[in-house]
């Protein structure tokens, strides 16, 4: 295609949107709404999905060593736990340390127990997959001078098994808004190309190929998508941006973090715009090609 035709195409389906105006308004509005319920739900799926990852990856496994255990017997245990092929991290840390944790999560009246320290030295251990913890539980219990391996059993399985259905339903929920957005932009732009079906016919019959039809009401929908995806963009990054300066502080120090503005507000944005104008694109294609055929 000629540099020429190319940019009368470009200008006809700009002159167009002023020409149908009531139309375009129309199709502006329901890509707006729709657009900016796919932009609120995916900021909150986003964050949900930030929240359960930050919980899966805070579960850790906490190996109590033995007394018995000398430091050539506890160095021995730690190679024997890093050697485990599920390992991502592991942290030694003596019983004085965990006797100041201790002081400093419930306060001064357990610094009376600093005479006779009835804790024991730790290894925290945490696996590459957080779903695999209890496997590498077992398998650490298995080795000598454990006292005891705790991870939570019982209650990290639940976890995992409550965070993956809540992913599963967002997802579904997410697809079926999607859906519904197509559905619903498509066929407000299949309406205003409806009402401009004798424009079509005309050019058809005075020789225009299907192509020079086509292409125009095309790059009107690509504009309808921009169009409509503007305001859910202002609309989701200012609401985002007052939401993470009260929360954010709030949350300071806590497992439970907000995703930072940037980039979140970038992607739900491109993301917004690329939703609009390919089904903008598609709804004019294809109620374009049922008015070609004469």
């Amino acid at each position: 295609m000629k540099f020429r035709t190319l940019n009368r195409h470009v200008r006809e389906s700009v002159k167009s949107l002023g020409r149908n105006s009531w139309m375009t308004i129309a199709s502006v509005s329901a890509v707006t709404v729709t657009l900016l319920l796919v932009g609120v739900f995916a900021v909150i799926m986003m964050n949900l999905n930030k929240v359960a990852d930050d919980l899966e990856n805070d579960v850790e496994i906490k190996v109590l060593i033995d007394e018995t255990a000398d430091e050539a017997a506890e160095k021995q245990l730690m190679d024997k736990i890093e050697k485990l092929p599920d390992i991502e991290e592991m942290t030694y840390s003596t019983k004085e340390n965990e006797l100041k944790k201790l002081v400093k999560d419930f306060g001064e009246d357990f610094k009376l127990v600093e005479q006779s320290n009835p804790l024991r030295n730790v290894i925290y251990v945490k696996a590459k997959e957080p779903q695999k913890t209890a496997a590498v539980a077992k398998k650490i219990a298995k080795f000598d001078y454990i006292f005891d391996v705790k991870y939570g059993e019982g209650k990290v399985e639940k976890l995992f098994k409550f965070l993956n259905t809540s992913r599963n339903v967002g997802l579904v929920l997410i697809v079926g808004l999607l859906f519904t957005a197509i559905f619903l932009i498509s066929n407000t732009i299949r309406i205003t190309i409806i009402a401009r079906r004798d424009e079509i016919e005309i050019m058809k019959l005075v020789g225009a190929t299907n192509s020079f039809v086509r292409i125009p009401f095309v790059l009107e929908g690509m504009w309808l998508g921009i169009l409509g995806s503007i305001i859910p963009i202002a609309v989701v990054a200012t609401l985002y941006h007052n939401i993470y300066k009260i929360v954010k502080p709030r949350l300071e120090g806590e497992l439970i973090q907000m995703l930072s503005f940037s980039p979140l507000v970038y992607q739900v944005s491109g993301l917004l715009i690329l939703i609009g104008v390919l089904i903008g694109v598609w709804g004019s294609f294809m109620s374009v090609r049922k008015f070609l055929k004469i």
